[in-house]
């Protein structure tokens, strides 16, 4: 089973401790420092539309790409329940053809970890740059290689909720820099006292600040700002999550 086929029904409710409204201001802060006022937004890797909802709702002409259906079918039944109309799209980020440019593209939530083949991150962000306006802003983050090894480590985590529950096993390879997760995890079906277990594998891959920054140049962007997460601190050596701020370069 492809990541987030089984678990996208349930998915929201075990990130529930995300902060997307935190993470949407922090967005919408970063585009007034820069003194930038984007209208066109891409949402790459949206998931169940956490960030895209809210940022259509703020009047900005944004749409959600991602790989899974399933993942996209909860978005658009979330943006239809609260009366709003967006363009969700299912592609590989690796080969995205949308047929046109956005003055901003956001990939969130560790998306661009998940390219785990060598140069998937390099012609991923050759295509980000094909669908950027002039001077457009690419913001993204991605989890560090510390959290990989010190904070998640070979651990096992668990979670319930009222409907289901789920145990994850960590395993981190430095070798290969590649971080398996291993999620098992029950659901309860509709209007039944049955529990359908359901199993995903996914991987996600450590980029050293060096491979980021060197593959950002080559593939047509300026590096503007390393943050420390969803914050103006500049990135340090243990932060969990980097947020990159790139910018187009002039044709």
């Amino acid at each position: 089973m492809k990541a987030y086929e089984g678990f996208a029904s349930v998915y929201d409710g075990f990130m529930d401790e995300v902060t997307y409204p935190q993470w949407v201001q922090f967005i919408q802060n970063l585009w007034e420092r820069l003194d930038q006022k984007p209208e066109s937004v891409i949402d790459l890797g949206c998931g169940t539309g956490n960030i895209t909802i809210p940022l259509a709702e703020a009047g900005y002409a944004v749409v959600g790409v991602d790989i899974s259906e399933e993942m996209l079918a909860e978005a658009q039944r979330k943006a239809f329940s609260q009366g709003i109309s967006i363009p969700f799209f299912c592609q590989d980020m690796i080969t995205l053809e949308l047929g046109y440019q956005a003055d901003c593209i956001l990939s969130l939530c560790d998306s661009l970890n998940y390219l785990t083949e060598d140069g998937a991150l390099f012609q991923t962000f050759l295509s980000i740059r094909k669908h950027l306006t002039e001077k457009g802003l690419f913001l993204f983050d991605m989890n560090t290689a510390y959290k990989f090894k010190e904070v998640l480590g070979n651990k096992t985590y668990a979670a319930t909720t009222e409907d289901a529950a789920y145990f994850w096993e960590n395993t981190f390879v430095e070798d290969t820099s590649i971080n398996e997760y291993y999620v098992n995890f029950f659901k309860r079906r509709k209007h039944e006292e049955v529990y359908e277990r359901v199993e995903e594998y996914h991987y996600e891959r450590a980029y050293s600040m060096e491979e980021i920054k060197a593959q950002l140049e080559e593939s047509g962007f300026h590096l503007l700002h390393v943050y420390d997460g969803y914050c103006f601190e500049e990135a340090k050596e243990d932060s969990q999550r980097y947020f990159f701020v790139a910018q187009a370069k002039e044709d």
